[in-house]
């Protein structure tokens, strides 16, 4: 049995005009589950696969009332290109903010509703990334997160130091998972989270088990009877055990 990180999870008010912007942004396509979700994912995407982390986004009444500490890092394949995507994503609704990350190469920006995403400049490890070079969770300790995390899914340590760790899929593809150390005061709202899929679908009880034992816990956002499980990483981090709906 095996856990396999799928998606990122964005809750918004306007599900598809949010999905549009990342569709737009990272050259990908569109599709809905239904009435309030829309899945964004590479075109032609045969979902599962490791080569690509997509994106869900569910529509919520109140997206504010939740805080996360996830967003996406872009990569970029020079200069120009991230100049290029930055000025793009401006015209898309983009907006870049100030969260007092001073003079750094990256860009940070927000998208329509919000979510607080950076644009990086040319790294040569992001090179064959896709669009999405890291999803990075905020953390107090890297180190232990990836003491859980590590366990948690079949990824593959890269890097690891007490301010920084990065995660890849085991087969060398799609985006990078990292741990940053930041500070416990957040200076943005975001509403982000991950989920993760089990191989096969119907070990979902017996992998939040064995996740129970790792450290993680349940948490009731008010989900009520639904296919997936709710859970948190030891520092809080909320993640979703997806199921057969």
């Amino acid at each position: 049995m095996t856990l396999r990180l799928v998606q990122v999870n964005f809750k918004a008010r306007d599900d598809s005009a949010l999905g549009r912007f990342w569709a737009e942004a990272l050259g990908w396509g569109v599709s809905s589950e239904g009435p309030g979700v829309t899945n964004v994912e590479p075109v032609g995407f045969d979902w599962p696969d490791p080569s690509a982390v997509c994106v869900d986004v569910v529509r919520v009444p109140d997206p504010e009332t939740v805080k996360y500490g996830v967003h996406l890092d872009l990569a970029t394949t020079s200069v120009a290109h991230q100049a290029e995507l930055v000025a793009r994503l401006k015209e898309l609704g983009a907006k870049p903010v100030d969260i007092g990350q001073g003079d750094v190469p990256w860009t940070v920006m927000a998208d329509p509703e919000g979510n607080v995403f950076c644009v990086l400049e040319p790294r040569e490890v992001y090179r064959d990334t896709g669009p999405i070079a890291a999803v990075v969770v905020d953390c107090a300790d890297p180190r232990a997160m990836v003491g859980f995390w590590g366990e948690a899914m079949d990824w593959t340590v890269h890097e690891l130091t007490d301010d920084r760790a990065l995660l890849r899929s085991a087969e060398g593809v799609g985006p990078y998972l990292e741990f940053w150390r930041a500070s416990d005061a957040r200076a943005w709202w975001n509403r982000v989270h991950l989920d993760l899929l089990p191989h096969p679908v119907e070990a979902k009880e017996a992998e939040a088990a064995r996740l129970r034992k790792l450290g993680a816990t349940d948490v009731d956002l008010g989900q009520g009877d639904v296919p997936w499980t709710v859970m948190a990483d030891p520092e809080g981090n909320e993640f979703c055990v997806l199921g057969r709906g």
